[in-house]
């Protein structure tokens, strides 16, 4: 008996492939940013007068995260959505405690172009940025061919986060 396997008429040519990839983990993130962390303290969402303060779209909600070293606070990592071209985008920024950058890290990525924005260099640009810094896209940073609606909304959402940083986690001096 012959067995043969078959594909049916057009399969080949008409399949539609998914691009989701994950990356890295929040764990793995929050490591990678915080790696004298002793404790990831979840913090709870900023209030209604925060969001709006920093132009949040209805029900956008991030994950913070508080890292801290015994009695010692590091900073946050927070992990944030945005949409590439149409699929969202998965990424964590980790801020010391003076609001300042230390890492953006995409975490899962759904698109089928434009994944160039988890290369090390381009990601690179956003550490040492402060809510105080310009992050304008194609000046300060730099956008790649191919790239430009996940550059874009990623950059929009850097700026976002270190806004939210300024209203609702930052320390009062």
């Amino acid at each position: 008996m012959h067995v043969r396997w078959l594909i049916p008429f057009g399969a080949a040519a008409v399949s539609q492939a998914a691009f989701a990839t994950q990356y890295m983990s929040v764990q793995q993130a929050q490591q990678e940013a915080f790696a004298g962390a002793s404790e990831f303290r979840p913090t709870a969402a900023p209030d209604a007068a925060a969001l709006a303060a920093v132009g949040a779209p209805g029900g956008w909600s991030p994950q913070i995260f508080t890292a801290q070293a015994g009695d010692k606070k590091l900073g946050w990592l927070i992990v944030d959505q945005v949409i590439g071209k149409s699929e969202a985008i998965t990424y964590s920024l980790a801020l010391d405690t003076a609001g300042t950058v230390i890492a953006l890290e995409v975490l899962e990525y759904r698109e089928s172009h434009g994944g160039e924005v988890r290369m090390p260099a381009w990601r690179k640009q956003f550490v040492g940025k402060t809510a105080a810094d310009a992050a304008a896209l194609n000046r300060d940073i730099k956008i790649i061919s191919g790239a430009t609606l996940s550059c874009r909304h990623l950059t929009e959402g850097v700026q976002r986060l270190l806004k939210l940083y300024q209203a609702a986690l930052k320390t009062p001096a």
